[in-house]
């Protein structure tokens, strides 16, 4: 049995692969490819900091390791739906958090003193 290499892509410790230069990882190209049907030039175009190698190394890895990548792929598109599900908050419960996020604004602006405008503009802050 012959070892693959890809030149291009290095493993993390969770045994992700990433391309070797960048934060980005093959699921994450995958992923775009996948659901969206980004060819490899559109992923360049999308992407303009990646070189074609390291995209077409990704794309590589991703059909070697296809079935893989989609039961990952579905991992995370199913944990995302759980906690959109968890996080939701009522329409009451949203109102009054942006209502107490707003009289926190509004004590913090009549609370304080423009101390460095009135400098600037040659008045003694004490007076």
């Amino acid at each position: 049995m012959s070892t693959v290499s890809y030149p291009h892509l290095s493993i993390d410790e969770d045994g992700g692969a990433r391309i070797g230069r960048t934060r980005y990882t093959v699921l994450h190209l995958a992923t775009e490819h996948y659901h969206f049907g980004w060819s490899a030039e559109e992923l360049l175009r999308q992407h303009p900091d990646l070189r074609p190698e390291e995209v077409y190394a990704a794309m590589t890895y991703f059909y070697d390791h296809h079935d893989k990548m989609v039961a990952e792929m579905n991992e995370q598109a199913t944990a995302a739906e759980g906690l959109r599900g968890s996080g939701q908050l009522s329409r009451d419960e949203l109102l009054r958090r942006r209502s107490g996020a707003e009289q926190v604004a509004i004590d913090v602006r009549w609370n304080t003193r423009p101390t460095a405008c009135l400098y600037l503009f040659g008045r003694d802050p004490q007076s």
